[in-house]
């Protein structure tokens, strides 16, 4: 399957590249490593990650972005009573190049890689994930999670100008 156009705002592009895998990609005026550091520094991440149209709010976030390290967000919603919690492991880390994690909440979660390069004095973050089946991925994308990650990488650009 050759590569099929999602979305593309002017801004983030959504990129189905085949039956399992998408890729949202983002460029950002600001360093490299500011913006590798927006998502390995729980602090900041925090600040920007939960897209506020939805309504969530971020009860708890633990990273610790390092080759087999662990993560677990938990995210309250006011649709749900309880909490519901992100979860994985870090599989591949290189600072300031790339942010590899599985998504271990669900069997049908993916895994996620962020890569991070300089591009004309701008850094283009380009997110892909990896589902286990077509019908995962086809799932996600019918849950209006692409419109999420879009949104909160629209803050992240306002967290690096601010």
């Amino acid at each position: 399957m050759s590569s099929q156009m999602v979305s593309d705002d002017g801004r983030t592009r959504v990129e189905r590249r085949s039956d399992r895998e998408l890729v949202v990609t983002r460029r950002f005026d600001a360093p490299v490593h500011l913006v590798y550091r927006a998502w390995a520094d729980p602090a900041l991440f925090s600040q920007w990650w939960i897209p506020q149209a939805y309504g969530m709010t971020l009860i708890s976030c633990e990273m610790d972005v390092r080759k087999g390290g662990t993560y677990r967000l938990e995210i309250g919603h006011p649709a749900h009573d309880q909490p519901m919690a992100f979860f994985g492991t870090y599989l591949e880390v290189e600072a300031d190049r790339l942010i590899v994690w599985t998504n271990e909440e669900s069997p049908d979660g993916a895994i996620t890689s962020v890569v991070f390069t300089e591009v004309g004095g701008l850094t283009e973050v380009a997110m892909s994930s990896l589902f286990p089946t077509g019908q995962a991925m086809e799932q996600e994308l019918a849950s209006g999670a692409c419109d999420g990650t879009i949104e909160s990488l629209g803050q992240l650009e306002d967290f690096l100008l601010g």
